[in-house]
């Protein structure tokens, strides 16, 4: 690691901690040269995964946004939020684990209401209402009846 003070190329570890959300290492190093401490962070490097809209269009996944369409579809409903976050973070690190660099916007979508449903059934119908588009009052009593009939 290069010093950022004199550009030298070796230092030494003087302390190593995880940070308190575990995502990373802090490490607290001393130059060889000039003797002056500074700090450094390692973490995982992740690969951008990239979500393929409806429309073809690409974009970075944001587990911030599927976050806040859950928490859209829960919203005054008696769900917890650490099952919004569970929910949430299995989604994301399935479709990491998947391999693929690129995975569809209605294959995220199909992975929430699947989970949704489980959850609450309501918040469930709020998701797919939103997702499906649906357009009008009697594509929407179709799923509730589905959902009924299971």
């Amino acid at each position: 690691m290069k010093c950022p003070y004199c550009e030298f190329e070796e230092s030494k570890v003087v302390d190593s901690r995880p940070t308190d959300e575990g995502e990373a290492i802090r490490r607290r190093r001393e130059c060889l040269e000039c003797g002056k401490r500074f700090t450094t962070y390692e973490k995982v490097e992740s690969i951008p995964l990239m979500v393929i809209k409806k429309d073809g269009s690409r974009q970075m996944f944001d587990s911030q946004k599927l976050l806040n369409g859950i928490v859209r579809a829960c919203e005054k409903r008696p769900v917890a939020m650490k099952d919004i976050e569970r929910i949430t973070f299995d989604i994301e690190s399935t479709i990491q684990n998947n391999l693929q660099r690129e995975v569809s916007s209605d294959k995220i979508g199909e992975m929430v209401m699947d989970r949704l449903k489980e959850l609450d059934e309501v918040s469930y119908v709020r998701f797919a209402s939103v997702y499906r588009q649906f357009k009008d009052v009697n594509t929407f009593v179709e799923e509730v009846n589905r959902l009924l009939n299971k």
